[in-house]
């Protein structure tokens, strides 16, 4: 039997040993997408304890105690930090082939020294031990020995806090998220458009998006992202009917605010090509399923799950469409569907285009499981060298062993191929796979000078 969580966790076989150790390791992080907050970052407040930094804002962590029936008085509501940590300590320890449980020992051990389990009766050594270290997220991440941050950003934000950081050891980025102008059938869309001056046409809203994109890349900005429910393809409807109806508060037909959200991703699209941004499309999130929640807590909370998988055309023509005026005319993208049954297809949408990367495991896949299947449908349809590998995409600053449950899946996954032969046992080789993917693919695909 082997031992719980040791230095070979997860490596099953000698050669996994040898590449996670001497090729993955030690290697930096380069967190190309997550949601930390800037400001948190720069103010550099330390935390007063081992709930604040794991459970606030962590809607993974809310969902599994929610699922074991917790009362929301210990997720969201006014119980006291150890009230919080004590009941999902409760939960944790039946976690059973949750990354939850495996993600939460990591922390203890690498942040914390803390290597005993986690369980009931060890709550209050636990807390206690935590309780000894104090911590603050610029800390956190030196510790993590991360070299790029890029966080999730509003058109609208100042980037008051990227511009303070700019001389940070570690890069501070912001990423260019407009869904709120291109999301034409949500509520708030309306609200938003008086937000950004009142925008009254397609002219004013293009013009709009490329000069606030003007202003993130001369801040730095090398990544947007775009959060869709699916991916949007229309071009037989008005995208100017759909605005004139929203401006009155009326709702435009499906296939009109296609057509609005068509048009605003490949206008989007030729800027980013312009600028050499990276366009990240995430799809198939089904998300505030519970109305009575969303309305006491808002978004991002713990009530959304995977959506529909019905991408393939429209994702097809929406890039190729990228590509009308010139051959490989589209900005480099990186695809992910929240839906695992879209994974053969996006590991095969790579092989259309140029500068297209199918996007890590995305959240209720990022586990053994979905990142096994992952990279196993990139390796057999596509260039498993060339993946740019693991993201945070987390809210929590002790999300980085994420990275190294990443890397060490990788390292399995090879060292099962070499063993069993399918893949020669070349350690120059299958070493330099696993350093690209873990590190320099990014770098070089991103092209942000560190």
């Amino acid at each position: 039997m082997k031992k719980f969580m040791d230095e070979n966790f997860l490596l099953n076989t000698n050669t996994a040993e040898v590449l996670y150790h001497r090729y993955a390791k030690d290697l930096p992080i380069y967190d190309y997408h997550c949601h930390l907050n800037p400001k948190e970052i720069y103010e550099n407040k330390p935390y007063e304890n081992i709930t604040q930094m794991w459970l606030a804002g962590d809607h993974y962590k809310w969902r599994l105690m929610r699922q074991n029936g917790v009362d929301e008085k210990y997720i969201t509501g006014d119980a006291d930090d150890y009230e919080k940590f004590e009941k999902f300590v409760e939960c944790v320890q039946y976690a059973a082939g949750n990354p939850i449980y495996h993600w939460c020992h990591l922390e203890l051990q690498r942040y914390f020294g803390v290597y005993e389990v986690l369980t009931a009766e060890n709550t209050k050594l636990i807390w206690d031990r935590c309780a000894q270290k104090k911590y603050t997220p610029q800390k956190l991440i030196e510790m993590s020995n991360v070299k790029l941050v890029c966080t999730t950003d509003d058109p609208l934000d100042t980037l008051e806090y990227h511009q303070k950081l700019k001389d940070s050891p570690t890069k501070i980025l912001p990423t260019f998220r407009p869904d709120k102008i291109i999301n034409i059938d949500k509520p708030g869309f309306l609200e938003y458009l008086n937000l950004c001056g009142g925008l009254k046409t397609l002219g004013e809203i293009e013009e709009f998006i490329s000069d606030r994109l003007k202003f993130f890349y001369d801040n730095g900005c090398r990544i947007s992202d775009h959060s869709l429910d699916y991916v949007p393809f229309e071009k037989g409807a008005s995208p100017e009917a759909a605005l004139e109806k929203a401006l009155k508060g009326e709702p435009a037909s499906k296939a009109e605010a296609d057509s609005y959200k068509t048009h605003l991703l490949l206008h989007c699209a030729k800027l980013y090509k312009k600028y050499n941004i990276t366009m990240q499309i995430h799809y198939g999130a089904m998300r505030n399923n519970n109305t009575h929640m969303f309305n006491r807590l808002g978004p991002d909370t713990g009530f959304d799950s995977i959506g529909e998988s019905l991408s393939a055309h429209n994702l097809s023509r929406l890039i190729d469409s990228m590509s009308e005026d010139a051959e490989n005319s589209n900005p480099k993208i990186i695809l992910y569907s929240l839906n695992p049954n879209d994974f053969y297809m996006l590991a095969t949408m790579t092989g259309n285009f140029r500068n297209i990367q199918f996007g890590s495991a995305w959240w209720f896949n990022d586990q053994l499981d979905g990142m096994t299947s992952q990279m196993k449908a990139l390796a057999n349809l596509g260039a498993l060298n060339k993946f740019v590998g693991m993201l945070t995409d987390s809210r929590s600053f002790l999300s980085y062993p994420r990275h190294e449950y990443f890397r060490r899946i990788l390292c399995r996954i090879l060292g099962e191929w070499a063993d069993e032969g399918l893949f020669p046992a070349d350690l120059s080789i299958l070493g330099k796979i696993v350093s690209d993917i873990c590190y320099y693919n990014a770098v070089d695909f991103f092209g942000i000078l560190l």
